[in-house]
């Protein structure tokens, strides 16, 4: 990849914990030039009192610029707005109506710079009876069905894992590359508005369908595997494969040649794919059975040589070491105890990677600083405690 295909984009982040920062985590990656926003001596909240040492802050924030200065000092906000210029986004998640009560709202900074991307991530949205709710990951994977949709009726359970934020951070940034493109086109600035909630629409998709399909019924964590004809299976050495056949009858014959039933294709329960949805968990049993008599490393010769779609159930440990996420790339060498997730993108066959680690806090202060003011005017700003320069 001989360049970068950010190189040259500037982006302000007023950004904490996950959903904003991991969206400009990946614009990072692909060559902008990230500069976070942060109170000064403890930075932000996702710092956890440890500065640049905390996995999760590493994780969402290597690669970017540590600019610490006070917000609530009118001093702050001047030179902030005297930054903005030299910035093509701006990217916040704070809740509805504080950067306008800070003198950062939209109007605020557009006034400074007309073509600005300005870019705000809510919780709830800027309108209706939530918008001043708090959110986190959680709240969202709950109101936004997650949690109805992995678990079983009527015994809902929280999720293993962050899932509404970090889709709020895809689909951010994936608006944030539509707005550049778009001006890149027309030369004119855009005011991108998404939530935790819009966001987490997008993986709600298909169950949304299938509760039209099901005639309004509520989907659960059962209720899409008879039509997906999933099975999560135990083999006789304890370990679990999955498969995935869909409405296909070239796999159903194929998993039957496998398990060697043949019989299966001719029983009118199962022949062909509406009776298979309809009588799904007899069919369930009859495969799990089968699969308790060899090991797993048995069967994945067979499912391989019969072409049935599986994957053996990774750990993440599993899927950390597994040569075909190593062929690929996907995540970065170990570094300071934690291995960076790069995106999911390729670019002329690499992919790229944030070359630089987690800033410490205010790290960058200085050097951003003097971009708008001489050596006199940064010394007095860290001096008043306007500015803050690390330890």
């Amino acid at each position: 990849m001989q360049q970068l295909p950010l190189d040259g984009i500037r982006i302000l982040e007023f950004g904490g914990y996950i959903a904003a920062p991991y969206a400009t985590s990946i614009l990072t990656a692909l060559g902008a030039d990230v500069v976070k926003i942060e109170r000064p001596v403890v930075g932000e909240d996702f710092r956890r009192r440890m500065n640049d040492k905390s996995l999760y802050f590493m994780q969402y924030n290597a690669g970017k610029r540590s600019l610490a200065v006070d917000l609530k000092s009118p001093e702050g906000i001047s030179f902030v707005k005297e930054l903005v210029p030299h910035f093509d986004v701006v990217v916040e998640n704070l809740r509805p109506g504080k950067m306008d009560a800070l003198g950062l709202g939209h109007d605020d900074l557009v006034a400074l710079r007309p073509d600005l991307v300005y870019v705000s991530v809510t919780g709830f949205g800027d309108r209706g009876e939530l918008a001043q709710r708090p959110a986190y990951d959680m709240i969202g994977q709950a109101f936004g069905g997650i949690i109805s949709v992995l678990s079983d009726a009527g015994d809902m359970k929280l999720t293993g894992t962050c899932l509404a934020d970090l889709v709020t951070g895809l689909s951010t940034a994936t608006g944030i590359l539509a707005a550049l493109v778009g001006h890149g086109r027309t030369g004119t600035g855009t005011r991108l508005q998404t939530s935790i909630v819009e966001a987490v629409s997008t993986i709600t998709v298909d169950a949304m369908t299938q509760y039209y399909d099901a005639g309004r019924v509520d989907p659960s964590r059962e209720s899409r595997h008879p039509q997906a004809v999933n099975f999560c299976l135990r083999t006789a050495d304890g370990q679990f494969i999955a498969l995935h056949l869909s409405s296909s009858q070239k796999f159903f014959g194929a998993l039957v040649d496998a398990i060697e039933r043949p019989d299966l294709k001719t029983d009118p329960r199962f022949a062909e794919y509406p009776e298979r949805v309809a009588n799904y968990f007899e069919l369930a049993a009859v495969v799990a059975d089968a699969f308790l008599t060899r090991p797993a490393h048995e069967w994945e010769k067979l499912l391989i040589r019969s072409d049935v779609p599986f994957s053996h159930v990774n750990t993440l440990s599993d899927l950390r070491e597994h040569p075909q996420v190593v062929d690929l790339k996907l995540y970065e060498p170990e570094r300071d105890g934690v291995s960076l997730v790069r995106p999911p993108w390729r670019f002329d066959g690499e992919r790229p990677a944030r070359s630089k680690p987690a800033p410490r806090v205010g790290q960058d202060t200085l050097s951003l600083a003097a971009e708008i003011c001489d050596a006199e005017q940064v010394a007095a700003l860290v001096e008043a405690g306007v500015l803050y320069a690390g330890d």
